[in-house]
């Protein structure tokens, strides 16, 4: 058909494509019937060792989302633009196909056409459909108005699902350091009979995520249109399969939401609108871009509010922490509805160990210290206020369950070599001003700390 002197004629590097027809009404895989130099160039072959009518996977990386839209080209007989995130070439990909004539009634030919980019190119992204165009407006403007972002996910995961005619759609968060996972939004149809997935998504789940790479390959996605796809979910990710099926997932659209080279989470919609693939990946494709950064800050805000209100060397909160929290109390923005108690601990010893053998002896035993309290003072608000001093608020637990638990902590510095503590106790029904149950505490707990002196001197403060 003179395919091969025809692409030759290309300024730009490209590509003829063909797929054949089988005799039952499935296709064959794409094959490369002909490249000009440039595109030979960019897949690493010379034109000697090149081979016409070979599977294109000979050539390039094996990537199920190209062979779906090299076949949607030539079934449908129209032009695909797309512009993607190619994880494979570290690059972004403005791709071209065009459907050709063909003289063959079991053989359908396409020419396809790529510019690579290192980085996203804002007026190729925003080249987009007016439908597109409307759902990244949205998901912008969602994402501005509101202030609580867990709200502005739940509302555009709700939009995006909609827009794909999908029975559920999910906004997944990763953490793979920590290896854990968390749901960001979910939408589901009302006649959806299956549970929400805040029931299945359990840190064991990161076991199904961590093989998503895998499927996705290097590619921007990682899409199930028919049983030949589902199947390969079933060779490369058993687990997942056997969960897809349990739901009656029938087709899946899968987008990892990658940013600065790291994975943030992904999203995705369980049995979409089929007929309407190319449209939904052009509106995932803007709109994971947007998702990604935000979600990136987003984390990066908790990060901070994190080191914030921890004490680094220990792990529990600092004295920022503890200044917030009293002042949220002082003010009424949060309130005590019970009563409560406040325990005020001084580690005694400390200014010795750091003279005698260095602050890292010192330090270590802070940490020990604040594994004491760990253990004893489960499910409480344990802050290190200074040098060597420690507040424990104590919620939900009656005054005898109170005090039990600082007998708990006298009994375990007592039987510790060299975690030795003063405390300081005070509680009180909800009417009692925090501020004076800490005086109170914090009196009861140098009083506890010159006993322990009169009977120790040689662990006293030496003099500054």
């Amino acid at each position: 058909m003179g395919y091969n002197d025809f692409v030759k004629k290309l300024k730009n590097l490209a590509c003829i494509v063909s797929i054949e027809k089988n005799s039952d009404g499935t296709f064959g895989e794409p094959c490369i019937e002909a490249a000009n130099n440039l595109y030979l160039q960019s897949v690493n072959v010379s034109p000697s060792d090149f081979v016409p009518s070979r599977p294109y996977h000979e050539y390039i990386y094996r990537d199920s989302n190209f062979e779906a839209m090299s076949l949607k080209c030539i079934r449908d007989g129209r032009a695909i633009h797309s512009y993607v995130d190619a994880e494979f070439y570290n690059s972004w990909m403005d791709i071209y196909m065009m459907p050709l004539n063909s003289e063959e009634a079991d053989k359908g030919y396409l020419l396809f056409s790529y510019e690579m980019t290192p980085k996203a190119e804002t007026d190729k992204l925003t080249d987009v459909s007016p439908e597109t165009a409307m759902q990244v407006i949205r998901t912008s403007i969602r994402l501005r108005e509101n202030t609580d972002f867990m709200k502005a996910m739940e509302l555009i995961v709700e939009d995006i699902r909609q827009i794909c005619k999908a029975n559920r759609c999910c906004i997944l968060q990763t953490d793979f350091k920590a290896r854990k996972c968390s749901i960001l939004g979910h939408s589901m149809v009302s006649s959806e009979r299956a549970k929400r997935l805040e029931h299945y998504i359990t840190d064991d789940f990161f076991e199904i995520v961590e093989g998503w790479e895998d499927l996705i390959a290097g590619s921007n996605c990682f899409i199930i249109h028919d049983e030949k796809d589902m199947l390969l979910v079933k060779e490369k990710n058993p687990e997942w399969y056997d969960s897809l099926k349990s739901y009656g997932v029938n087709n899946l659209v899968l987008y990892p939401l990658r940013t600065n080279g790291e994975i943030v989470g992904y999203i995705w919609a369980t049995n979409f609108d089929i007929s309407n693939t190319l449209s939904i990946k052009q509106t995932l494709e803007v709109t994971t871009f947007i998702l990604a950064a935000e979600i990136s800050n987003h984390q990066m805000f908790k990060r901070m509010e994190v080191l914030s209100a921890t004490d680094l060397l220990t792990g529990l909160y600092n004295r920022n922490a503890m200044n917030n929290r009293i002042t949220d109390i002082v003010t009424g923005k949060d309130s005590f509805t019970d009563a409560y108690g406040v325990i005020f601990i001084d580690l005694n010893g400390l200014k010795v160990v750091n003279d005698k053998e260095g602050h890292n002896a010192g330090d270590q035993l802070l940490k020990d210290a604040a594994v004491m309290l760990r253990e004893t003072f489960k499910d409480c608000e344990i802050y290190r206020v200074g040098g060597d001093e420690f507040l424990v608020i104590v919620l939900g637990q009656s005054e005898e369950q109170f005090n039990k638990l600082v007998d708990q902590l006298r009994t375990s510095s007592e039987n510790s070599d060299h975690v030795k503590v003063a405390i300081g106790t005070c509680f009180g029904d909800s009417k009692l001003d925090i501020r004076k149950a800490m005086h109170f505490a914090d009196e009861r707990m140098y009083i506890d700390k010159e006993e322990y002196y009169n009977k120790h001197p040689e662990c006293k403060r030496r003099m500054q």
